[in-house]
């Protein structure tokens, strides 16, 4: 039962790429990557607004520092996440040790959980204060559109952080571990049938009587 605990594949197996990229969860992955490439690359370039008669820039969410500060933060360390578990899940076939398949699929599923309850709060705070911003702190009305970009991704990354199995996955590339012990039990309690020749002889002995 341990040997094909967690979908794992043969040690030492070829990796296929595209195989790899074709799998549902590493769609999911690089969507997410996508994802908190836009929330924090909109609030960096258009997030910051000023006055017509003041210099000084403040963040495009009600002039709340806080607000561009929560999705720029969340959203770059939602891409370094990316990245790392992409490396995961492209070394994760080669691990034959199940103890260390049950932390990397564990620590997977802890992590999408993280990260989808932050982009949840990302995307309340975000909105709240877009909700909350007046009119005559951006006039010109700059950057509307990478706020909504901003909060509408924020959104999206929430179920992209969802945790999916990569066992499941339909395309993947790598037959599941088979423990030897359990190969063995399985031929030790096969037993061949008896032969026809056999059976053959046992009727060739019965003879009928005559009444």
């Amino acid at each position: 039962m341990d040997g094909g605990a967690f979908g794992a594949g043969k040690a030492g197996g070829a990796f296929d790429l595209q195989a790899f990229l074709r799998q549902p969860h590493t769609l999911l992955r690089l969507l997410s990557w996508v994802f908190s490439i836009v929330v924090f690359g909109s609030i960096v370039n258009e997030g910051y607004v000023n006055r017509l008669d003041e210099s000084e820039e403040h963040c495009i969410f009600n002039r709340n520092r806080n607000a561009c500060n929560y999705g720029i933060t969340v959203g770059v360390l939602a891409f370094l996440s990316c990245l790392l578990y992409l490396a995961l899940d492209a070394y994760f076939p080669q691990i034959s040790s199940v103890k260390d398949r049950k932390k990397a699929v564990l620590s997977d599923i802890g992590v999408s959980a993280f990260w989808a309850f932050l982009w949840f709060v990302g995307f309340c705070f975000l909105t709240n204060q877009w909700q909350a911003s007046k009119e005559e702190d951006n006039p010109m009305n700059e950057g509307g559109d990478a706020a909504r970009a901003a909060i509408t991704f924020s959104f999206f990354s929430i179920f992209t952080w969802d945790y999916m199995d990569p066992s499941q996955d339909s395309g993947m590339p790598y037959a599941p571990y088979t423990n030897e012990e359990d190969a063995t039990d399985a031929v030790g309690t096969y037993q061949q049938p008896p032969a026809a020749d056999a059976f053959d002889t046992e009727t060739q002995g019965y003879q009928t009587q005559n009444y």
